[in-house]
């Protein structure tokens, strides 16, 4: 198992201490890249068009690909709304991501950790940045199983969980993390509802941050020990003419 040592908060306000994530399988964890693909070919459908489902513009990219999902995924994300408390609706904020994007969000992240721990050789960045950022190669998002998400009231209302969407580890000084501690009882009690609706309809979660789950990827295959990955790198959904 991949470990982090150090404290998540000692990263935000120590340059050079890094931090420390225990008993969590990393996105660069080798077992996850050893996970066999057997792609199902399920395609990509256009969260917008969904109904029931609410879709936030804050990651919107020009080809709209950051609305889109894999057909099961969306599924088991329906089934997931259905089982939240009364009054309270997911609030999508990513699906897909194109590989070239990915790239650039895991190489401007292990950027800023560079300068920060000038002496952490590439392996440890790598391994420090895959706490947040996943490797290209390996990304959930780039299946079309991944899916970043809050909750909201049926009006639109975001609900408190504790931290932004994409709060780094820096920034939330590792209230990020599903499990932290440091967080208030309400967000609390909204991240266990929406882990148990969503875990109850399949998905996993990236444990360092609340927000991602995903269903039918590497990581998924290996945390549900699946005996392979459903989706493997999606191509792009086709712009609209």
């Amino acid at each position: 198992m991949t470990r982090l040592q150090g404290s998540c908060r000692a990263i935000a306000g120590e340059p050079g201490t890094l931090f420390r994530v225990t008993d969590i399988i990393t996105l660069s964890d080798p077992r996850v890249a050893e996970v066999a693909e057997q792609e199902c070919g399920e395609p990509l459908v256009d969260l917008r068009e969904t109904p029931g489902l609410r879709i936030d513009l804050r990651q919107a990219d020009a080809d709209g690909s950051f609305a889109h999902l894999r057909l099961g995924a969306l599924r088991r994300l329906l089934q997931a709304q259905s089982l939240l408390p009364a009054g309270v609706r997911f609030l999508v904020v990513e699906g897909y991501r194109p590989p070239g994007l990915q790239r650039r969000y895991f190489e401007q992240y292990a950027a800023t950790l560079r300068a920060a721990h000038p002496d952490a050789g590439p392996d440890r960045i790598r391994e420090l940045a895959s706490a947040y950022i996943s490797p290209p190669e390996v990304a959930p998002h780039v299946s079309g199983g991944a899916v970043d998400l809050t909750l909201c009231t049926a009006d639109g209302t975001e609900l408190p969980l504790g931290t932004e969407v994409n709060a780094t580890p820096e920034e939330s000084a590792g209230a990020c993390r599903t499990g932290a501690p440091g967080i208030g009882a309400e967000a609390r009690a909204h991240r266990a509802s929406m882990s148990r609706a969503l875990t109850t309809a399949g998905f996993v979660n990236y444990p360092t941050e609340w927000w991602h789950w995903s269903y039918g990827d590497r990581y998924w295959a290996l945390l549900s020990r699946a005996p392979a990955a459903r989706y493997g790198p999606a191509p792009a959904p086709v712009r609209p003419a």
